[in-house]
């Protein structure tokens, strides 16, 4: 059985963050000494790794959440997870795209700069610019 910062040790997950997915019931509630003490067995280990893995490849806890149940019916179809996937993947190209867009003007802002005086700094030209600025929904990560 493991304490709680055994489990946050093995799995790199802050102890706080492991109390927020017991709270949002991603994680289950874990057994207890009789003082009190959360105690954790491999099968929270692993669900915990899940939901890590999870998280590193970008996917939100409502997916996770998703995953997992479909996970502790191992009877349903593939499909459903497949679909899952498949979102993540076209979010992330979604965000690849805006990424690359991003460097392409960046790379044009700094290229274009003359290294003169900031009054004809390009970048800072292109930076005032404010009809070429991105929209909210378009900022990177979103």
């Amino acid at each position: 059985m493991l304490t709680i910062g055994s489990l946050a040790k093995k799995t790199g997950t802050k102890v706080q963050t492991i109390r927020y997915y017991e709270q949002i019931e991603l994680m289950p509630e874990p057994g207890r000494t009789e003082g009190g003490q959360r105690r954790y067995g491999d099968a929270e280990l692993d669900r915990l790794s899940f939901i890590r893995h999870s998280r590193q490849l970008g996917f939100s806890l409502d997916a996770i959440r998703e995953l997992l149940d479909l996970g502790d019916h191992p009877n349903r179809p593939c499909h459903e997870a497949d679909a899952i996937a498949r979102r993540q993947l076209k979010q992330v190209e979604r965000r690849i795209a805006r990424l690359e867009a991003l460097r392409t003007e960046l790379n044009r802002m700094v290229h274009e700069c003359s290294g003169g005086r900031t009054a004809d700094c390009r970048v800072l030209e292109v930076l005032r610019d404010h009809s070429a600025c991105l929209t909210d929904h378009d900022e990177i990560g979103a």
